[in-house]
């Protein structure tokens, strides 16, 4: 396994880390139980989860992903072991309703994440996306809506800054981070942040695959000078990256063929890009999965790809990737697809 530094905490967190949000709907407890046990062994120590999970959200079932992580930490005692993210939702089931980032919200959240994981403390703290109208989950455009969104109908970025580091003062977490930003949102915390003596975020949790380098205009530039490194999600593109869905094919029990809510994965425009990418692995005489996680986490600007799977033997090829370094002549190849095909899946 290969690792990264994170300021602030001067943590070593592996460079692939363990995503947890199928568990409760797609996997049992005993097949997440398996998956840490795997993750561990193989050096993955850094995982995330989020107290929406598992997704697509489900009322009945929110929060049964950090439930399990916390029976396995109950089992196995060794919470010590783990660098663990988690996050807060602005989703209208949680809190009465009530999900808001302001001092009360995030402490209520806190406590629930606490006793839902069975620990005393989350060592990054991420606000899953942002409380105002923007650009995530497939929005392209800036529109109407968000021109015409006042800020003073929302938690002023000054008191989720201060909620958060006076969590951090308790112990209760140790950093933060944002998740599903833009550039102008993190530039934001990070000027709020400095302009009043408080402890900045560290990461910014984003989809990045070669189905969507977005990130790459603007973000990665403040990745690199701020010092705030992307925890790349999605890598594989909800898995149309591992070739499963070629010509057409729905396989039993994919993600995919489960819930229709991300089809802008599997659009026309996509559709031609992986073939295209297929094509690229197997000339090369490598798995398709592989490549297009070696890809990500060889970006300068990535702190660690989260690497989600359904059974142990996708999560330890997936683990198998870190191993391999594309040469110049499959990075070329990537790179002419993409001036062809960009980012046809936001």
């Amino acid at each position: 396994m290969q690792y990264k530094t994170l300021p602030q905490i001067n943590e070593e967190v592996s460079k692939l880390c363990l995503g947890t949000m199928t568990w409760g709907q797609q996997n049992t407890q005993e097949e997440a139980h398996a998956q840490m046990d795997i993750a561990l062994s193989e050096g993955v120590n850094f995982w995330d989860t989020a107290e929406m999970y598992p997704s697509p959200p489900d009322k009945d079932k929110q929060g049964d992903t950090e439930r399990y992580i916390g029976t396995w930490f109950s089992k196995n005692k060794q919470r010590d072991k783990v660098i663990l993210a988690s996050k807060m939702s602005p989703m209208s089931f949680l809190r009465d309703g009530q999900s808001r980032f302001n001092i009360k919200q995030i402490s209520n959240a806190i406590d629930d994440n606490l006793q839902r994981l069975q620990t005393d403390y989350i060592d990054i703290y991420q606000l899953h996306w942002p409380e105002r109208q923007s650009n995530f989950f497939g929005q392209r455009g800036y529109d109407s809506d968000m021109a015409g969104q006042s800020l003073d109908d929302l938690t002023p970025f000054l008191e989720t800054i201060q909620a958060l580091n006076d969590e951090i003062k308790k112990g209760r977490i140790r950093a933060y981070g944002l998740s599903n930003d833009t550039p102008w949102g993190i530039m934001r915390y990070l000027w709020e942040a400095d302009k009043n003596n408080l402890i900045a975020p560290i990461t910014i949790q984003n989809p990045y695959s070669l189905l969507n380098r977005l990130y790459e205009v603007g973000l990665a530039e403040i990745s690199h000078r701020e010092n705030v490194g992307l925890l790349a999600y999605s890598p594989l593109g909800f898995g149309v990256l591992s070739g499963k869905y070629l010509d057409g094919r729905r396989p039993a029990g994919a993600r995919l063929t489960e819930y229709d809510r991300y089809e802008r994965y599997i659009n026309e425009e996509a559709k031609l890009a992986t073939a295209q990418y297929a094509k690229i692995a197997a000339d090369a005489g490598l798995d398709m999965a592989q490549m297009a996680l070696a890809f990500v986490s060889s970006r300068p600007f990535v702190t660690s790809t989260i690497i989600g799977a359904t059974s142990t033997e996708q999560l330890k090829s997936n683990i198998d990737s870190i191993n391999l370094t594309l040469d110049a002549e499959v990075l070329e190849a990537i790179e002419a697809v993409h001036a062809t095909q960009p980012n046809p899946s936001p």
